[in-house]
């Protein structure tokens, strides 16, 4: 049955006075006062509505609690059992989640609750909408300035083992042996019984780990052939093509193998050589959405999109009002705004507009968006800023080459040539379909740089030919130069800081689980940890009392403050006895503390 407690309802009798002022005050100017007060009446519970009943069955466990148990394992990056055992007992996990009544019933979970609800959030993607529900809470509540916002990429490995090509081949090999013998044992007895030896004894591993450099191109072949041959005898019955482990072993041969149609002969199965093989390859057959990266290895990226200020050195000099405090508070904070998973093959180039399309439909575009070079291509720069009204700051990609561009000649506004790198004008400009042909007299073929000149050598002219693509692209270039670009841009180098921080608090790179959605499901709880993490120093700030100025007046008011609080039960006492001994009218005066 769908339980949930009203968290915005006050409490008649306080279950926190137990604690006293002093633990009650840091409880409250924690990120557990601000998780209690604003998060959690924020998750969005009615997204599970469709998986209890109304009124019939068995209460669920209170699912606010739930959904925010789910962030605080991310947060705090625990295992199941650590999780379960600081729901049961950590009294600040109880603030956070509101849990005031400490039996059974409420204070604890077990690890089947935490896997159950783990595995709906992650299978229908609800994490992302508590992301957004946190995001939209931390902005509305500090006035987070999302105008100014910074991209970047950041390289994360689950929990699977790194294997080369020939450990990949047996394993894939033996776990598809393995699935067989389980489940079609009359399949699995009419193979080979070499070739099942070869994989299902208990050294097989090790054996083919002591094979030789020298002889690794041999055993990928009869590897090869080895895979070849289990696809032919699996492929021919139906039940077999069904299975996972047999997708992942046809799959495997389609991406590592080929074969080689002898002349005469029948097909035999080869490996492909190591540059043939495709960045999405399968990497391991109990992580098959992990990928590759050549600059970075195997596993999945995070794409991260963060607000950012320019000057974050704000100061609070107590003389403003609460409101400006308030409004400094949203000018320091910085915020997550976005949160991508995908495996490691991907390019960064494609994953700009997808962001700015998910920050388009959270409310949450910017006016600018720092990120590097490989985001900022001319056809990405375009369409942010003629479909999302963007403005992208990223350099351009730097050639190889030593060869002049269009960034080296002198432009007018309508992007037409003035003079060569060389200060030479050309004879004509004519404005053409693409763009610009720029005509410049055979005197080109003197000049001392004509090795490097993009210019091509025509019947009448020599020939500079561009599109509006390049003028874009080079006006770019010279604007790399200037002072005002280095300003804007050195404000991207912060997100590094981000990543960082991502890691140590969160231990995002290293995760314990695998396939993408468990993957995705970790990232983006982690980043709303983090998103927390930020906005709970401010949550601090705010809510500690500024210390009251020198002088003669407040020090009295301290003083006598902590004289009352000091004697209070004495004088209580000793006003009860005397007005027990004293008469009738002196009775009325008794003192009062």
């Amino acid at each position: 049955m769908f339980n949930v407690k009203t968290h915005k309802q006050a409490y008649l009798f306080d279950p926190w006075s137990h604690l006293g002022p002093k633990r009650r005050t840091a409880l409250n100017t924690s990120w557990a006062g601000l998780f209690q007060k604003h998060i959690l009446p924020s998750l969005p519970v009615d997204a599970l509505r469709s998986h209890y009943h109304e009124y019939n069955g068995r209460p669920s466990k209170e699912l606010y609690s739930m959904m925010g148990l789910m962030i605080l394992q991310q947060m705090f990056d625990l295992t199941d059992d650590g999780a379960v055992e600081q729901f049961c007992f950590n009294i600040q996990w109880h603030y956070a989640l509101n849990i005031a009544s400490f039996d059974d019933q409420h204070a604890y979970v077990s690890a089947k609750t935490l896997w159950s609800m783990r595995d709906t959030l992650s299978t229908e993607s609800l994490y992302h909408e508590i992301f957004t529900a946190a995001l939209k809470t931390l902005e509305k509540l500090f006035q987070a300035d999302l105008g100014k916002q910074r991209m970047d990429s950041v390289h994360i490995r689950s929990n699977m083992r790194h294997l080369g090509r020939i450990g990949l081949f047996v394993r894939t090999i033996k776990k598809f042996l393995l699935n067989l013998k389980r489940h079609h044992r009359l399949v699995f007895d009419r193979l080979d019984q070499e070739l099942v030896t070869r994989y299902m004894s208990t050294t097989s591993e090790s054996l083919f780990a002591m094979v030789k450099p020298s002889e690794s191109k041999h055993t990928l072949d009869q590897l090869a052939r080895d895979v070849y041959t289990l696809t032919q005898h699996g492929g021919a019955v139906s039940a077999v093509r069904d299975m996972a482990s047999f997708k992942l072993l046809l799959r495997l041969f389609t991406e590592q193998c080929v074969v080689d149609q002898e002349t005469g002969g029948e097909p035999r199965a080869v490996a492909r050589p190591n540059k043939e093989v495709p960045s999405d390859s399968l990497q391991n057959p109990s992580d098959p959405d992990a990928g590759y990266s050549g600059h970075k290895g195997q596993g999945y990226q995070i794409q991260v999109v963060e607000s950012h200020t320019t000057n974050p050195a704000h100061q609070n000099t107590g003389k403003g009002t609460d409101e400006d405090e308030h409004e400094d508070d949203g000018k320091r904070l910085s915020l997550i705004t976005h949160v991508a998973v995908e495996s490691a093959d991907k390019h960064d180039s494609a994953a700009l507009i997808p962001a700015l399309d998910d920050l388009q439909h959270n409310d949450a575009l910017p006016e600018e968006l720092l990120a590097d070079s490989l985001y900022g291509s001319d056809d990405n720069c375009e369409t942010a800023h003629q479909d999302y009204e963007v403005r992208v700051i990223a350099p351009v990609m730097t050639s190889s080459s030593d060869k002049l561009s269009l960034a080296d000649c002198s432009l007018d506004e309508q992007g037409r040539v003035l003079a060569c790198p060389e200060g030479r004008a050309p004879k004509t400009c004519k404005k053409t379909r693409r763009g610009f042909s720029a005509a410049f007299s055979h005197d080109c073929l003197q000049c001392e740089v004509y090795d490097r000149c993009p210019v091509s050598r025509g019947k009448k002219a020599c020939y500079f030919r561009y599109t509006t693509k390049d003028i874009r692209l080079a006006r770019r270039r010279q604007g790399e130069s200037t002072a005002g670009f280095t300003e804007k841009y050195r404000y991207r180098a912060g997100v590094e800081a981000t990543m960082s921080e991502f890691d140590r608090r969160t231990g995002v790179k290293h995760l314990r689980v695998r396939g993408m959605k468990a993957v995705g499901f970790a990232a983006v709880m982690k980043a709303v940890g983090v998103n927390i993490f930020r906005a709970a120093r401010q949550w601090k700030r705010r809510c500690t009392p500024i210390s009251p100025q020198c002088g003669t007046m407040p020090a009295c008011f301290a003083w006598w403050s902590r004289f009352t609080h000091q004697y209070a039960p004495f004088m209580t006492t000793l006003n009860v006895r005397l007005a027990a001994l004293l008469p009738t009218p002196t009775n009325r005066l008794g003192f009062r503390f």
